[in-house]
């Protein structure tokens, strides 16, 4: 091969590698997509402001593209920490390929979940918590049957939970904490397809008592704390449940513990002011609790001795009808 001759190949494979370093690997339909994404949040300061439409989009802050399955589509979108005064603009519908989906800690984002969402059939990961959206949780969720993780807590989301986010197939986590949701937990939350997921629906005016449907499910984590439920929560116990946190407290339960026996992985127990009644059991001290609290119940009895049930002090057994031994006073 003469000199000349590869002079030329070194020069056109030179020439062949710099373009494909210098080509977008972003799909363009994306690209104007997330400016205009860019363009209804007002161009904010923090977070997007240094998206380049000279640049490959697959390169920006916050954004995140798929390999070549998928032709480098966008796959992630997370906007957060910022001075956003918007909705939530319809164009993220338009990124079809969009697995992950986060606007988080944006006080001034308002208005309601954006119903274009629902175009969003590979999603997994939704997360629209610490903003101020308001209006009622939509029943479009149930259409994305990939969603594995949904967070709307901290909003202001009112109405109430509807029956149809039991009917996610994939649901491993669902957060609705600190909202304005009202009305019973809904009775189809008996059926989720696979395992229960984490649940967790604190602070937020929920009534009615829980349905006895839910015993039947094991509950990694569970959270109805700060609510106004009543009546029975015995079902949600069982030794043969996997169950890790227990929060029942600040709501107005009522029923008797006395035989409620306690799965012994279970870490944190909190069920404080409720109207509980009965004596705690033995079988409690075979629990390896990190936290625990009965305070301000109608508790009666000695408080039995060993395990961790004397780790939190007095504070954890406050204000009960007539509990007594360590570590509150001796029983007479």
């Amino acid at each position: 091969m003469s000199k000349a001759t590869t002079l030329l190949l070194f020069l056109f494979f030179t020439l062949l590698l710099t373009t494909s370093l210098s080509k977008d690997l972003c799909h363009k339909d994306d690209k104007n997509t997330l400016l205009k994404i860019k363009k209804s949040l007002s161009n904010p300061y923090n977070n997007i402001i240094s998206w380049d439409p000279k640049e490959d989009c697959c390169t920006w802050f916050n954004v995140e593209c798929g390999d070549a399955t998928v032709n480098h589509r966008v796959t992630s979108l997370h906007i957060s920490y910022d001075q956003i005064s918007a909705q939530i603009p319809p164009e993220v519908g338009d990124l079809p390929y969009l697995q992950t989906l986060i606007f988080r800690k944006l006080s001034n984002l308002t208005g309601p979940i954006q119903p274009t969402i629902a175009k969003l059939k590979y999603l997994r990961f939704l997360r629209l918590s610490w903003t101020n959206l308001t209006g009622p949780i939509p029943d479009f969720f149930s259409q994305l049957k990939n969603l594995q993780y949904i967070d709307l807590s901290y909003n202001d989301l009112s109405g109430s939970i509807p029956t149809s986010l039991a009917l996610l197939p994939k649901l491993e986590y669902l957060e609705l904490s600190r909202n304005k949701l009202t009305g019973p937990i809904p009775e189809l939350f008996r059926s989720f397809p696979g395992k229960a997921p984490d649940l967790f629906l604190s602070h937020n005016q929920l009534n009615g008592s829980i349905p006895k449907s839910l015993g039947k499910l094991d509950f990694y984590r569970i959270d109805l704390s700060h609510n106004k439920l009543k009546g029975d929560a015995s079902m949600l116990f069982g030794t043969n449940k996997k169950t890790w946190t227990i929060d029942l407290s600040r709501n107005m339960f009522q029923f008797d513990i006395s035989k409620v026996k306690v799965a012994k992985t279970v870490n944190l127990l909190d069920l404080n002011h409720n109207g509980i009644t009965g004596s705690i059991p033995v079988q409690w001290t075979e629990l390896s609790l990190q936290s625990f609290n009965v305070s301000y119940n109608r508790l009666c009895g000695p408080i039995p001795k060993g395990g961790q049930l004397q780790r939190d002090g007095a504070y954890a057994y406050l204000h009960n009808k007539c509990l007594c031994g360590a570590p509150l006073q001796r029983c007479k």
